[in-house]
């Protein structure tokens, strides 16, 4: 399977409720490793084989983010532009899936801040108090992509 034959995975959400869909900073900044097991195969992972680099015997990557400061091979669009989105979202890895944009009190991920605005865009807002919750953000704020 060639890699534009992945079906795309976008939520439909406004930039308010997913800063994530005009961002995409952390995509292109954190090295993506996680556990093997979790890479599509008979072990029951999602996350597509070719779509990784073997980093030990128990330990891969997503291509493009080996080094760090890479772009991830999963992320389309345009760094910082409306429609950024993850090829692979509903089969990304742990690490992204535990990425969020607002920590559980409702403040910003201060390292989801900084890199956004290392991109220029505008700081986030608190999340609003209303969705707060000690157990983590609402479910209408999906995790970043």
């Amino acid at each position: 399977m060639s890699l534009t034959s992945y079906p795309v995975s976008f939520i439909a959400a406004d930039d308010a409720a997913n800063p994530c869909l005009s961002c995409g900073a952390c995509c292109a900044h954190f090295r993506v490793s996680f556990y093997c097991g979790e890479v599509a195969g008979p072990n029951g992972g999602t996350v597509p084989a070719d779509m990784v680099t073997q980093l030990s015997p128990l330990r891969v990557c997503m291509k493009g983010t080996e080094r760090g400061g890479g772009r991830c091979i999963a992320l389309r669009g345009q760094l910082g532009r409306p429609g950024i989105r993850c090829a692979i979202y509903e089969d990304r890895p742990t690490p992204c899936r535990e990425f969020d944009v607002w920590m559980p009190d409702g403040s910003p991920n201060p390292d989801c801040q900084r890199l956004r605005l290392a991109l220029g865009l505008p700081a986030l807002d608190r999340r609003p108090e209303a969705e707060n919750d000690p157990q983590g953000p609402a479910p209408s704020h999906p995790k970043a992509a």
